[in-house]
């Protein structure tokens, strides 16, 4: 199984082994009273979560974001999915970070881009 070697660095959960996403989405939150409405890139994971209470309990796929940016991060999972690809085919080990440009504050959309560090530029260091 491909990827077991590569990480993506989450926004807030810490990191997430590449093989274990099956979806790349993007979706905007509701704006909220006095703040406006920011865009997620997520990753969906091969795993289902739970929670319950006394009415029952409730599944769901789980979702771990990966970067927020102020607009619509065009391209992004598309983006991403690419890269996840060719690293596949090298058999790459490493980590995945994900920064947003969001360019001009006149346009509506965020650039993000990803950066793919090698674990190999660790040897020696620390």
């Amino acid at each position: 199984m491909g990827l077991t070697n590569v990480w993506l660095a989450t926004l807030s959960d810490g990191l997430l082994r590449a093989d274990q996403v099956v979806g790349l989405t993007a979706h905007a939150t509701p704006a909220l009273t006095g703040k406006p409405p920011r865009w997620l890139l997520d990753a969906t994971l091969r795993t289902a979560a739970g929670s319950g209470s006394a009415d029952g309990w409730d599944m769901g796929i789980l979702h771990r974001t990966l970067i927020q940016t102020p607009g619509e991060p065009v391209g992004a999972p598309e983006a991403l999915a690419r890269l996840l690809a060719r690293l596949d085919r090298e058999n790459a080990a490493g980590l995945i970070t994900a920064v947003a440009d969001s360019g001009a504050r006149t346009h509506p959309a965020s650039v993000v881009r990803f950066a793919f560090h090698p674990f190999e530029d660790d040897e020696g260091s620390g």
